[in-house]
């Protein structure tokens, strides 16, 4: 028996969209208000869905107190309050949007919890815009 288990998470955290290789101009005409030099933040809220088989013991496909620790301790400390582009390493060349934000939330993620659960991260930007990783 398969269970899809999700746990809500939220972290604020600052950034600036830019290419730059790209003019002041081209970066505007692109990212708009977004690649503001002075940066802008967003109060990120995260759904991370972990899909497997329930144990039969247990009765649980994964403990979710244990999830949330992963999840605090890798995403949330990590990225909560900082600028991205200053002070997390995986944005030091990589442009922080929101769809490159969650597969990096993906892959620190994948490396925490077993291989043996399918792993699905969905990130909301705001409370209309969200992007999901993997997409299927």
């Amino acid at each position: 028996m398969r269970v899809a288990v999700v746990r809500k998470a939220h972290f604020n955290a600052a950034h600036r969209l830019s290419v730059p290789e790209w003019s002041a101009e081209k970066n505007l005409e692109i990212f708009g208000v977004c690649t503001s030099p002075n940066y802008h933040g967003h109060n990120y809220d995260i759904e991370v869905k972990v899909m497997g088989e329930v144990d039969p013991v247990t009765g649980m496909v994964i403990n979710l107190k244990e999830l949330s620790d992963i999840i605090k301790e890798h995403v949330e400390d990590r990225f909560d309050h900082k600028n991205l582009n200053l002070d997390v390493d995986d944005f030091k060349v990589l442009n922080p949007t929101a769809e490159n934000i969650c597969v990096v939330i993906w892959q620190i993620l994948r490396a925490q919890i077993h291989g043996k659960y399918d792993l699905h991260v969905r990130l909301f930007e705001t409370p209309r815009n969200f992007v999901e990783y993997p997409t299927q």
